[in-house]
């Protein structure tokens, strides 16, 4: 397999974009990645297109050819993929393959979603696609139901309290303050946050991460073109996908992912590093408790004591390993099929050495994404080129 690198990242804000259609924020993001990748368009040899509700939200199903044809790419293969919330980390890694099997030399990526212009009910029916609907829909059991219910279990088991997770939130949102491109950051004090409305207890409104939209875009080559690009590479060391259950019924424990658990294994044997070497990670904070169980389960803090090491500042920027320094999808937004493409963005900045909340001496990021009730999760790290 060919070593594969990042030469070109783009993104527009996450946030409210009322008006724009989806497929011009895909090519605004593409055409930003194109620009500091510096190669000739006439390299890319695939697209791949990360996203999940085009179709029922904006009744567009062939993005990636769309994008495709507005950005004047050549007559080259462009795949839609989807994969939930995971699905722009899944896209990435089909341009991974596809460049590191030979079958090309440079790939585009680009994920993209817009959600805001819908109503509740409608955006609700679309997430809720991302279950299995018709055994998990007629318990009546939404997402955040699902993660209020891993963190009553979270609590039980480890004590977990109400200030431990709002430091979870407090941190985020305080670093999407620092990200131009982030949607709702703050600084809120405990009270705030005790004191916003409940969504569904334990979670409350700031607990749970926006409707979203927005657009991110890579471009990806092998390592020998790198040299060609005018964009500051960043290396590819691992990406992995892996499945978990698809039935809310068939996790063994609400408490952890199997998903991520194996895809972390996986991944950290894949790029010959641990879970200590990792200096930023940009993971799935679709709910603040989310962070604190995905951090045991990616082996960055002991499991049980997630909570306690986001308490005690040491998954800030600074601490121990930086947790989110974007915002996560808390602060930044979570524009769903975008989401794994702009972690993506946000590690490649960080160890460029060009981000906003900048992580110093930043050489190993990782990104996190999960898809659904945990059926579908990508892990990828990333290194500084040296």
């Amino acid at each position: 397999m060919r070593e594969v690198a990042i030469v070109g990242i783009g993104s527009t804000p996450f946030g409210r974009h009322a008006g724009t259609p989806i497929e011009q924020l895909g090519v605004r993001a593409a055409a930003e990645a194109l620009l500091d990748a510096g190669i000739d368009r006439a390299r890319i040899g695939a697209v791949y297109l990360g996203n999940f509700i085009s179709g029922p939200l904006n009744g567009k199903e062939v993005l990636a050819g769309i994008v495709a044809d507005q950005l004047g790419l050549p007559n080259v293969p462009c795949t839609k993929v989807e994969g939930a919330c995971a699905s722009g980390g899944i896209a990435f890694r089909h341009a991974w393959m596809a460049i590191a099997s030979g079958q090309c030399d440079a790939a585009l990526v680009v994920g993209v979603e817009t959600m805001t212009h819908a109503n509740t009910a409608q955006t609700t029916a679309a997430l809720n696609c991302a279950m299995d609907n018709e055994h998990d829909g007629p318990s009546g059991l939404t997402f955040p139901g699902l993660f209020g219910l891993a963190w009553r279990i979270h609590a039980e088991r480890h004590g977990t309290t109400r200030a431990q997770v709002s430091a979870v939130v407090r941190k985020n949102k305080r670093n999407g303050l620092l990200n131009p491109l982030a949607q709702m950051g703050a600084d809120l004090s405990d009270d705030q946050i005790a004191a916003s409305a409940s969504i569904c207890d334990p979670l409350q409104l700031y607990d749970c991460c926006p409707t979203s939209d927005g657009a991110a875009a890579l471009v990806l080559v092998a390592k020998p073109l790198a040299r060609e690009a005018t964009g500051i590479p960043v290396d590819v060391l691992a990406t992995v996908q892996t499945r978990g259950a698809s039935r809310i019924a068939g996790h063994p424990d609400l408490c952890s992912f199997d998903a991520t658990v194996s895809a972390a294994q996986r991944a950290y044997a894949m790029a010959g590093v641990t879970a200590a070497d990792i200096d930023l990670v940009e993971l799935h904070d679709c709910f603040s408790i989310a962070e604190i169980i995905d951090s045991e389960d990616l082996g960055l803090a002991p499991r049980g004591q997630g909570a306690i090491w986001a308490a005690e500042g040491r998954t800030a920027v600074g601490g121990q390993v930086a947790i989110n320094p974007s915002g996560g999808l808390l602060a930044k937004g979570h524009p769903v099929g975008a989401t794994g493409v702009g972690q993506l963005y946000e590690v490649v900045r960080q160890l460029r050495g060009t981000h906003a909340n900048q992580v110093k001496g930043a050489e190993i990021g990782m990104t996190h994404n999960l898809g659904g009730t945990g059926v579908a999760c990508t892990v990828s790290i990333l290194r500084r080129s040296v």
